[in-house]
């Protein structure tokens, strides 16, 4: 359940009209590989070095945590203790798997923290993905339940109530990570950044000239750095889902990474791409997938009834409907936006 959004750098760099060319040399920046990803961060504003020190080792302390790739982490030892017993551990992961809980109570399990055993099946993140027959969906089917979480906020403690249960945060730990970087930010006084941590986009305060940054969609029928259109935001972050980014094809289907936990195959709702847009970047993380999975109908029904969030859903017709106030402006002709 991992998502990504496509930053346009330069969008964000540039004034009206900046030309790609004109917009190369960017803010001092680092990159480095952290959370099963790139991390850039752009420090406007007294990037010091050890500003980027102290993000990049959160971002580490918090990917050594929540990763299923790492098989020393908590999220591991949890699932290696599934139907055992209770796991004690550190409070950013119980955190992070109480919110992932509220969004699985709040999107009736479309977003669901306890789907790890279908994303080992179909490991379309991993080198050999695979299609599943509908036998192997269905043994592990039964395994995907929130309701099977428990939670012991007293004693700081996780438990899989069902041998063969896993967790898997991939739709939600880049985006705790990106609100922990603000904390930073906003604990060393940075006035101005953008964190990008594999597309999921924190722009934090404003440009220079005081004016929003610009945040460039990717077009999820293009290749990689092709945008439909531009979200303008000051102390915001986008988060978008979409089936673009990883997924396999057999026999003429492409199968996406972005599963249902209802049926166990990747969500057909007629959707290409759902851009959230919010000021906590977890929940912009979380209702991007659940909102994807549920579709337009119910998934805008989510979107409204949650304060301060806004969407942009791209359907597979080419047409775009916004929802919560997203502030997008349509680029490319090849799209349109349709009224609600």
């Amino acid at each position: 359940m991992l998502k990504h959004c496509f930053f346009l750098f330069c969008a964000v760099l540039g004034l009206a009209g900046t030309t790609l060319a004109g917009c190369r040399k960017g803010p001092p920046s680092q990159a480095e590989f952290a959370l099963g990803t790139l991390c850039t961060v752009s420090l406007y504003d007294q990037g010091k070095p050890e500003v980027y020190r102290e993000l990049f080792s959160r971002f580490r302390e918090i990917e050594s945590r929540m990763s299923v790739t790492l098989p020393d982490s908590e999220l591991n030892r949890i699932n290696a203790h599934a139907g055992i017993e209770p796991v004690q551990v550190q409070s950013d992961v119980f955190e992070v798997l109480e919110l992932a809980a509220r969004y699985a109570e709040l999107s009736d399990g479309a977003f669901d923290p306890t789907i790890g055993p279908l994303v080992s099946l179909w490991n379309i993140s991993g080198d050999e993905p695979r299609l599943p027959s509908q036998e192997e969906i269905d043994a592990l089917l039964p395994l995907v339940s929130w309701r099977d979480l428990e939670l012991d906020r007293e004693g700081r403690t996780v438990f899989l109530k069902r041998p063969g249960m896993a967790l898997d945060l991939g739709a939600i730990a880049k985006g705790y990570a990106a609100d922990e970087a603000a904390g930073i930010l906003r604990k060393n006084r940075i006035k101005r950044a953008i964190i990008d941590l594999g597309g999921n986009i924190l722009a934090y305060g404003e440009k220079q000239d005081r004016r929003p940054w610009r945040i460039g969609i990717q077009n999820p029928l293009d290749s990689r750095g092709s945008y439909i259109g531009i979200m303008e935001v000051r102390d915001h972050t986008v988060v978008t889902s979409g089936v673009y980014e990883r997924f396999f094809e057999e026999d003429g289907v492409r199968y996406h990474h972005i599963l249902s936990p209802a049926d166990g195959y990747p969500a057909r709702s007629g959707l290409l791409s759902v851009s959230v847009v919010t000021r906590r970047s977890a929940d912009a993380d979380a209702l991007s997938t659940a909102v994807f999975v549920l579709g337009y109908e119910r998934g805008k029904a989510l979107v409204e009834s949650s304060e301060g969030v806004g969407a942009v859903f791209i359907f597979e017709d080419k047409s775009i409907r916004l929802c919560g106030g997203a502030d997008f402006v349509l680029t490319d002709e090849n799209y349109r936006i349709v009224s609600n």
